[in-house]
C-alpha cells in the first residue's frame, strides 16, 4: 500500500510539471528525478517496515506464537486432518506474514490461553476474546477485528423464550468467557455451570444437565446444526467486539498487530476472511 502511494505521488508530480509548460527535455529530466524520488520513498517505507519487524521480540525467534482454544468454530477449530482452521487462524497468519514470521498455534483451555498471553508464554491470544474492564487490567488489546453476538441455545420444546426466562434455569457456558461472566452477574453463580469448551456445554444441554447454553452466535449455529432438537432464540443475549490480547506493556507487538489489521481492513482481506467462514443470512 505504501509503494502504491509513492507511485501515485510521483504521477501527480509529473502531471503538475506538464501543466506548467516545461520543455520536453526538462519534463523528461524532472520525471526521471521524480521516479527516483518515488523509488527512494518506497525503499524507505520497505526498510521502515523491515526495521519494525526486526524490533519485535517473540517467544520463539522467527515465529508468532498464538494461544487459543480450538473448540470455537468458526473462529478456531481443527479439521479432519488435525489442522487448525478458522477466522482467527487466517487473521493471525495474515498478520504474521508481512512481519516475516511463521504462525505457531498453541491449543489449550480458554483461561489458559488468556494467561499464556498475559505471562508472555505466547505472543498473542485469539479465541473470540472480548475486551472487558477486568481483562484490560492485566492485558493490552488491539483494535477490534470482528463483532460477536452472545446467543442462547435451548431445546426446541423449551419454555425459555427470552433472556429474562433464564432467571430460574441452569445455564451452561464456556469457562472464563464473557458468556460465563454475563450470566453469573445477571443470574448468580448458582445458576451457571461452566465447561471447558462450548461443545461440552452443548452436550450437557442435549443430555438435560442444563436448560440453556449461552455462547457466541457463530459457533452456536454450528452446534445447533450438528445437534437436531436444539434451536437458537431470536433475541440475542449481548453484542460485543473481539480483539487480540497481548502482554501488558508490549507496545511493539501491539503496534505491529494494529498496523497489520489496518492494512487487512483497508485492502478487504479481513472481510474476505470473515465471509469465508460466516455466510451472509
Amino acid at each position: 500500500m505504501k509503494k502504491l502511494s509513492a507511485m501515485l505521488m510521483a504521477g501527480a508530480m509529473m502531471m503538475s510539471l506538464a501543466a506548467c509548460g516545461s520543455s520536453a527535455s526538462s519534463a523528461s529530466s524532472e520525471a526521471v528525478s521524480s521516479e527516483a524520488a518515488s523509488s527512494e520513498v518506497a525503499s524507505s517505507a520497505a526498510s521502515s517496515e523491515a526495521a519494525s519487524a526486526a524490533e519485535l521480540t517473540t517467544v520463539t525467534p522467527g515465529k508468532l506464537t498464538m494461544s487459543t482454544n480450538a473448540a470455537f468454530p468458526p473462529y478456531e477449530s481443527t479439521d479432519d486432518n488435525g489442522n487448525f482452521v478458522g477466522i482467527d487462524i487466517d487473521v493471525a497468519t495474515a498478520i504474521a506474514e508481512p512481519l516475516g514470521l511463521e504462525l505457531q498455534v498453541d491449543d489449550m483451555d480458554f483461561d489458559a490461553a488468556l494467561l499464556a498471553a498475559q505471562n508472555g508464554k505466547s505472543d498473542l491470544v485469539m479465541a473470540g476474546v472480548t475486551v472487558t474492564e477486568d481483562r484490560q487490567l492485566v492485558m493490552d488489546f488491539s483494535d477490534s477485528y470482528a463483532t460477536g453476538i452472545q446467543s442462547i441455545i435451548v431445546k426446541e420444546d423449551s419454555d425459555v423464550a427470552t433472556p429474562d426466562d433464564l432467571a430460574d434455569k441452569m445455564i451452561g457456558t464456556q469457562r472464563g468467557t464473557t458468556g460465563y461472566i454475563y450470566c453469573s452477574d445477571d443470574f448468580g453463580d448458582e445458576h451457571v455451570t461452566p465447561y471447558d469448551d462450548g461443545l461440552t456445554a452443548v452436550q450437557a444441554l442435549v443430555n438435560g444437565q442444563v436448560d440453556a447454553v449461552v455462547i457466541d452466535n457463530a459457533p452456536a449455529k454450528e452446534f445447533v446444526a450438528a445437534n437436531p432438537g436444539l434451536k437458537i432464540l431470536d433475541t440475542a443475549y449481548a453484542e460485543e467486539d473481539y480483539a487480540i490480547g497481548v502482554a501488558k506493556g508490549n507496545t511493539a507487538m501491539l503496534d505491529a498487530i494494529n498496523g497489520a489489521l489496518e492494512e487487512l481492513k483497508n485492502d478487504g482481506t479481513l472481510q474476505a476472511i470473515i465471509d469465508k467462514y460466516i455466510k451472509a443470512e
